[in-house]
This record gives C-alpha cells, structure tokens and sequence, in this order.
C-alpha cells in the first residue's frame, strides 16, 4: 500500500530539531506510527503492544537506555504511564541534545497529564488526525491555509477570489461519505470498507477502551457512541442524552470525555467573547473522521447520505475538521477554535481565533447561499468590526456574497 505524504511532516521534523522528545497523538489507526518511521526510516521501532518489546522496556529501563541512548520510536506510549518519569532522568543528564526519541499515544486523558508532570518544557506535541482531503489525493496543502500567515485584512477578499480548486466535486463526496482512515482509505474497495470499519468499531470498544477504563459499562458506551454519531455537529444537551440512554448526566460527561481523550470526537466550545448574554454555552462537538460516523449510523453510499436528515450537521463537523488539521498543520501560534449560536437561534458554526485575528465560518451544504441564512454571520462581522467573515459551501466559485461576506467552495479547503 503506497504511503501518502503528511501535512505535519514539515512540523515534526522541526519540532524534533527543538526538542529531545516529541509526542505524536491521535486516533487509533490514523497513522501516527506509518509518520514517524517515514520520517526517521533509520530509528530504532519499539511496539509496548508487542509482548517482547513491552518486557525489554519496562523489566530494565536503564538497561534499555544504554543499549538505546537516542534515535527511538517507542509506539503507543500509554501503555507504560512510568515511560514518561523514565524519560525525564534521560533527558535532563543531557538538555542540549535535541531529536533523540518519537512517541505515539491512542489516548490523551492520563498520558496528556504525564507529560506535564514528567516531561514539561522538554517535549513537543503534536496531533495527527486521519487523512486531510489534500493528503488522501497526494496534492499540497491547498493555498486557502495562506490566509492564516499574516493578519487578516481588506486585502484578503481580494487574495481569495484568485483561490483554484485543488479537487474536484466528486472527489470532495467520497471523502466526505468515506472519511479518511488511511488503511480503508487506500483499499478503495466499498466491502473492504465496510469490513475494517465492522472490526475497528469493535476493537475500539472491546479491546481499547476496555483495557484503558476496566470498570466502565461497555454496553452503555457503545449506545452512547451510537447516540453520538446521530448528534454530530450539534450541540449536546448532556442531560437530554443521559434521559435517553437513562444513565446520570455525570456518566455521559465521563463519556464524553472518554470519546475527545480517545481522540473520536472533538468538543468545541461556545464563543464566549461576546458580549450577547443570549449566547449559548453548552459545548458542541464532532466525530473526528466523518466515515466513522456515517458508518455507525447505516449511511452506506452516496444516495444515502445526501438523502439523510444529519446531512447539514455532518457536512458542517468534515469541513470543520478539514480546516482545524489544515490551520494544525501550519507554522503559527496556537490557534483556537469555537462555534457560537444564541437562544434565539442565529448561529456561526466555527471561530478561529489567534494572530492573524478572528475569522468567523458559515458552512452549508449546498450550492447557493442566500442572504437571509448569513445574517448572523454579517451582524457577528459588523458588531466585533471584523474585515471579513466566510461562507464554505459546495459552490463552484468564489465570489462575494454581501460587502464583507465571501463564498469560497468547500473543494478550496
């Protein structure tokens, strides 16, 4: 199977140059281990899955050092919670040496806190998610991510009516029915698909988070995940689910987060900036890899999703995600991201925010955009004195659609 390049190749590659060890997180499955050993082909590979790599390790760590001093991968580093102390001895006997070891870790709730404790101001962290629309076609990060270089200003509508397409239609629909696990992704075979899907689905419940959450009742976290899949991106009324799936509103809080530390669902928190006291605070959130969702949920080709009453909802959380890994992927600060709705229903559906500034997102499936369905996005514009807000949709143009509002098709992205 031909390995793709990634987007985060460049990033890793320098945050190596700046630090003794980097962490890569993400999904199971979504190519942490097939990045790190193509960027350093020549290092030692460790697996604490493998029985055998998992004894060498854990039995005699000094030993382990000795014999490994630098140039090691070590993958799905949760599966030893001590590693991290380990490393800190390591690393502080020699502070200047830079680029000696590549983790990788399935899951963030403990190992994120191990890091802090053990590794803080002497690690880089970076999070892969599954393939990028861009990536699966082979094709550079497209040049829309430009924008996110400098300051945002008049300028930039004029910039962005000379965006190309980089894919076309079709190909933006596969991706978006398919999502982008790379090993089902690269198959391209429709039974192969729904054949990986049926086993990762099960591994996830059965094999992972059992082995990380032993107590947890695994029937119950299977139909809230797919509960989940029905809600995705939408806000979650936490207690309306627990009433559903007649658990306590703490259980589901323990799922949810469960879920985003597993790396399968992103929450997104309300924009509270503004100064609207009818704005919506409740978290809203998004399976990270579309297919995965529509997988749960039945939908099995394309007829069936464009037919399907989440179609709106799920559009909205693909092209989300498309354009968090693209802004993840770029060298700049750190960049927040948000939604915003009000109780009376005017809505924007992703806020970035960093030093480019803040740049409000409508995302519709659809080609045709009309001016009454951007009213929230042109009063969020006017009332916080931005340059410019955007329209993703499935247009085949960019143009503008109101004095400061710009359309830019969802296959610019």
């Amino acid at each position: 199977m031909a390995e793709k390049k990634r987007n985060l190749e460049k990033k890793l590659d320098e945050l190596l140059s700046f630090f003794p060890v980097i962490i890569i997180l993400g999904v199971r499955q979504c190519g942490k281990t097939t990045l790190a050993r193509m960027l350093r082909p020549e290092w030692r590979y460790f697996d604490l899955e493998r029985h055998r790599d998992y004894n060498l390790i854990t039995e005699d760590f000094e030993f382990f050092i000795k014999e490994n001093p630098r140039a090691v991968i070590i993958d799905e580093a949760q599966r030893y919670p001590q590693l991290f102390q380990e490393l800190r001895g390591v690393v502080d006997e020699d502070r200047q040496a830079k680029n000696r070891f590549i983790l990788t870790g399935s899951s963030s709730l403990d190992l994120i806190k191990n890091v802090s404790e053990s590794l803080a101001g002497r690690v880089g962290i970076i999070e892969l998610g599954t393939f990028k629309l861009n990536e699966l076609h082979s094709l550079q990060l497209p040049e829309f991510y430009q924008i996110f270089q400098q300051k945002i200003g008049d300028e930039t509508k004029q910039w962005l009516k000379s965006l190309c397409r980089p894919i076309d239609h079709n190909q933006l629909m596969e991706v978006f029915l398919k999502g982008g696990y790379p090993e089902p992704a690269l198959e391209n075979d429709d039974r192969f698909f729904q054949s990986w899907m049926e086993n990762y689905y099960q591994t996830y419940v059965q094999r992972d988070i059992r082995s990380l959450f032993p107590r947890l009742d695994l029937v119950k976290y299977q139909r809230f995940i797919s509960m989940l899949s029905s809600l995705n991106g939408t806000i979650i009324n936490r207690s309306q689910v627990a009433r559903s799936l007649d658990v306590s509103e703490k259980s589901i809080r323990d799922y949810l987060d469960i879920a985003s530390g597993s790396y399968m669902w992103r929450n997104i928190h309300s924009y509270e900036k503004s100064m609207s006291k009818s704005v919506v605070k409740m978290p809203r959130g998004s399976f990270r890899d579309s297919g995965f969702s529509h997988y749960i949920q039945g939908i099995r080709n394309r007829d069936q999703l464009i037919n399907h009453p989440t179609v709106g909802a799920s559009f909205e959380a693909f092209i989300t995600e498309e354009l968090i890994k693209g802004v993840q992927a770029l060298d700049i600060a750190k960049v927040d991201y948000y939604y915003f709705r009000t109780r009376n229903g005017a809505e924007i559906d992703l806020i970035l925010e960093g030093d480019f500034g803040v740049l409000p997102i409508k995302i519709k499936f659809g080609s045709y955009t009309k001016r009454r369905q951007i009213q929230a996005l042109t009063a969020f514009v006017e009332k916080n004195d931005l340059p410019l807000g955007i329209v993703i949709n499935t247009s085949d143009r960019v143009e503008m659609i109101s004095e400061k509002i710009i359309q830019v098709p969802s296959t610019c992205i």
